[in-house]
């Protein structure tokens, strides 16, 4: 079958996964958990053949690091899926519940969102976290991972959806696609595809927006930054802003800008400069930065740039507002973090800035769905509405209204017969 018709399949099947109970669906992943684990061999040989390939075609080495799929990152989505059995079911979540008349009760209720469409980038872990984030949510997914990974994605899917079917989920539950041609078909499937949410770069998601009819939720840069207050604790500051860039350097929650408090830049950067030369991080700073400490030179176009590499920008400010003002202008509105020890400049920095996530004195390495115990992520959103920072459980589902009548018509409450009360239950 073609991508139109696989995805005129699960919109069919949607239906059956949006009553299905927890139990199932929770059989279902731990099926999927136990799948993954006895295969082991199979999808390590699998990924060790994307490696080789990937290294043969002179592929970055930050896509090589995501694209590297071992024991620790299978053993790792492997307890994920076991974390997500363990969550709360977010579906029949009864939000509401009222009154409007006498024997005219409305109730509202989470449901899913029904067939989503997820295009990400060349992390095989990704697949196992949107795959089983969207069966435990009810809905059915169409998955097309990065052409790096093909073999590794490939194994995974038919490793978890087999493991899926057997388990009592619907044929329909998910499918795969694999060609980088099938995304323009799959962006045509506004008839059975209800949500897209891509990961990629910011030009492949614009293009994602701009062919589609489809509601497209997602984030493009991951431009994040930390900014040193004058009222900052030299030991905390140091191992925060490290593990900001080089905990992992090629996600879209580490730090790209460095914006330093200029009461605080003597202090500061000479410290700082001697733990990244340990960590081999190459600093490029304005021309303040570099009277303080011997670094190469920062233009504008290196604020607006995802390095995704041990490389950082740093430039010095005058006050949190102006680092605020530099975040809200520069950054992609995903994750942003103060070091201060004035509370107050703080609460005022975390008004000021406009961003999915902000946070004080901690890495913006956090910014994640297991870390936040969403049970993985199936990506970050940087938009505002429906799901806002990382997208887990909560921001795969929708909610419906049912009303409950005995024979209730408008005509009574128009003509004045009958009003409403309105009384929460």
């Amino acid at each position: 079958m073609n991508i139109r018709e696989q995805a005129r399949k699960l919109k069919e099947d949607s239906i059956r996964m949006a009553i299905l109970s927890a139990d199932i669906r929770n059989h279902a992943l731990a099926a999927a958990a136990a799948a993954l684990e006895k295969n082991k061999a199979v999808i390590m040989d699998a990924n060790q053949q994307d490696l080789k390939a990937a290294e043969a075609d002179q592929v970055a080495a930050p896509i090589l690091k995501r694209l590297k799929f071992d024991e620790s990152k299978l053993q790792g989505v492997i307890e994920g899926i076991h974390q997500l059995i363990e969550l709360p079911d977010p579906l029949f979540q009864l939000q509401l519940s009222r009154e409007l008349d006498e024997g005219l009760t409305l109730y509202r209720e989470t449901c899913p969102i029904g067939v989503i469409g997820v295009i990400f980038e060349s992390r095989p872990d990704a697949l196992v976290q949107i795959a089983t984030l969207c069966l435990k949510s009810g809905n059915c997914a169409i998955l097309k991972g990065g052409s790096e990974a093909m073999q590794t994605n490939r194994v995974l899917f038919e490793t978890i959806y087999h493991a899926a079917v057997e388990a009592g989920l619907p044929e329909g539950c998910m499918a795969q696609a694999e060609m980088r041609s099938q995304i323009d078909e799959l962006l045509e499937c506004d008839d059975s595809v209800d949500l897209l949410i891509p990961r990629g770069s910011n030009a492949f998601v614009r293009y994602i927006m701009d062919h589609t009819k489809i509601p497209v939720m997602g984030h493009a840069d991951g431009i994040c930054h930390v900014y040193v207050d004058q009222d900052f604790d030299l030991h905390k500051a140091i191992p925060i802003i490290v593990d900001s860039k080089t905990q992992y350097v090629a996600v879209c929650n580490a730090t790209e800008t460095l914006l330093v408090h200029r009461k605080a830049a003597k202090k500061l950067l000479p410290e700082l400069a001697k733990a990244f030369a340990q960590k081999h991080v190459e600093i490029r700073g304005t021309k303040e930065v570099q009277d303080i400490i011997q670094c190469a030179s920062a233009d504008e176009q290196d604020f607006k740039t995802e390095y995704l590499d041990y490389i950082i920008s740093v430039k010095l400010v005058d006050s949190m507002e102006e680092a605020a003002e530099h975040i809200n202008h520069y950054g992609s509105h995903h994750t942003d973090s103060i070091i201060t020890e004035n509370k107050e400049t703080a609460q005022r920095f975390m008004q000021l800035v406009d961003s999915a996530g902000v946070y004080c004195n901690c890495s913006t390495r956090f910014s994640d769905g297991f870390k936040y115990g969403f049970g993985a992520e199936v990506g970050v959103s940087t938009g505002k509405l429906h799901a806002r920072g990382p997208v887990g459980l909560e921001g795969l589902v929708t909610y419906k209204y049912k009303l409950f009548g005995e024979g209730h018509i408008v005509a009574d409450y128009a003509e004045g017969r009958k009003q409403f009360h309105f009384r929460d239950l």
